[in-house]
């Protein structure tokens, strides 16, 4: 067999173990090893699988992601979500529409300290969607701004999927975090005017709740302020050139501790439980990166992102018609795996095609996240449509993908904008390193 046909059944068989619900990082360590052991040697197989564990955690640059993970579940036992969805409710949500609304400003804030769309979609959703079914809220657009909101989670910095790109292609994360910040806030105000234009031709589905005095607001937004302090001190540090991305990750989980002592919620239980799933949460996306780290030389022993580029080549495609191949292709894997997996298994495959083209890195890394994004509340899987769901039992799962659909077109905008003017990723990274 060719190289190529080797590349290919390992492929199928990497689906296939996936199918049976096997962890991706195993599965890909066991493909890849295996190959490796074809294409080149046993010898070579063992080698990787005895170094590349060592060598990859043993990464400095891969300290963020425990720190920004921690800081992310102490924002979560001090109550940031639920302040956050509380101011953001103060002002706007006596307007039509105006929950809903709120709980898109709450996703992003929240998104900016724990860096998980599902971590997100689930605080958010026990937070807004028992608000939204008090004021009477259609549950398609209730149920779909929470699993909506919740994918800003991997976009707006610190995002641990942003961290593992710039792992996985040798990226500065310092770039794309701060790449990540005008897209975020473009797709916050993207999901804002969806919520706007349902309600203005169904006025129904978001009746406006009743206006808190200004003092009440006040009060509210300041119990919020912890939060800009946290994003403020990180995002900016690093804007800024005061820390390192590493620097700004342990700062911001040290505040986030204080801010959960100072609210009286960090007891000895929660502290170990915060540590806890911060172990997990760690040694799942270490495992991810190990496993990438070894399937990846048997890609390129296969051949198969040479002679793809090569296809590609022979079919000449423009460049955007490449763009929306691969768009298409990721929401179609999007049905059926989860972020992280279609990140780990495609970058080693479609990077060299789109450096080639002339793409920045750092603005794909962008467009990535959002069609990732947009996978995640696809159907038929759609991962935080089943969070969304677990929160809101009583809701069918036709109902909640119908309340999807319009913010998976503004998300589909929101690619369009970026494609279309690439300084919405590239003018905050740009600007900070010249």
């Amino acid at each position: 067999m060719s190289p190529t046909e080797v590349g290919l059944i390992g492929m199928l068989l990497l689906f296939v173990l996936l199918a049976l619900r096997m962890p991706i990082g195993i599965a890909m360590a066991l493909v890849g090893a295996a190959g490796v052991s074809i294409l080149n040697s046993p010898s070579a197989a063992l080698h990787s699988l005895g170094s590349f564990p060592y060598s990859n955690a043993a990464v400095q640059a891969f300290a963020v992601i425990p720190l920004f993970v921690l800081m992310g579940n102490f924002a979560s036992v001090s109550g940031m979500g639920s302040d956050l969805y509380a101011a953001a409710y103060s002002w706007i949500g006596h307007r039509r529409g105006g929950l809903a609304s709120a709980t898109v400003v709450a996703c992003a804030g929240f998104a900016s300290l724990s860096g998980s769309s599902v971590a997100s979609a689930i605080t958010m959703g026990r937070v807004a969607l028992p608000e939204m079914k008090r004021y009477g809220y259609d549950a398609r657009l209730a149920t779909g701004v929470v699993a909506a909101g919740g994918t800003l989670g991997i976009l707006i910095p610190p995002s641990t999927v942003l961290v593992v790109y710039a792992l996985l292609t040798e990226q500065s994360i310092g770039r794309l975090f701060v790449a990540g910040i005008l897209p975020g806030i473009l797709l916050t105000a993207l999901f804002i005017l969806t919520v706007m234009v349902i309600c203005y031709f169904r006025p129904d589905f978001g009746p406006p709740a009743e206006a808190l005095p200004m003092r009440a607001r006040f009060k509210a937004l300041a119990r919020g302020g912890a939060f800009l302090v946290v994003v403020l001190v990180t995002l900016g540090g690093i804007y800024g050139g005061v820390f390192t991305v590493n620097e700004a990750a342990a700062v911001g989980a040290f505040l986030t501790m204080l801010h959960a002592l100072w609210q009286r919620k960090l007891n000895l239980a929660a502290m170990i439980d915060a540590l806890l799933q911060t172990v997990r949460t760690t040694s799942m996306v270490f495992l991810i990166l190990i496993g990438a780290h070894i399937f990846s030389p048997f890609l390129a022993l296969s051949r198969i992102p040479v002679n793809l580029a090569t296809a590609l080549n022979d079919l000449a495609l423009p460049a955007l018609g490449v763009l929306a191949v691969l768009v298409v292709a990721y929401l179609i894997l999007g049905m059926f795996l989860e972020g992280f997996a279609m990140m780990v298994l495609t970058v080693p495959i479609v990077f060299p095609i789109v450096t080639a083209l002339g793409y920045d890195p750092i603005w794909f890394g962008i467009f990535m996240v959002l069609v990732i994004e947009m996978g995640m509340i696809s159907p038929p899987v759609g991962v935080n449509v089943f969070v969304v769901k677990g929160v809101a039992e009583d809701v069918p799962m036709g109902r909640i993908f119908a309340g999807i659909m319009p913010f998976w077109l503004a998300m589909l905008l929101c690619i369009g904008l970026l494609v279309a003017f690439p300084q919405i990723a590239l003018f905050l990274p740009n600007s900070m390193y010249n």
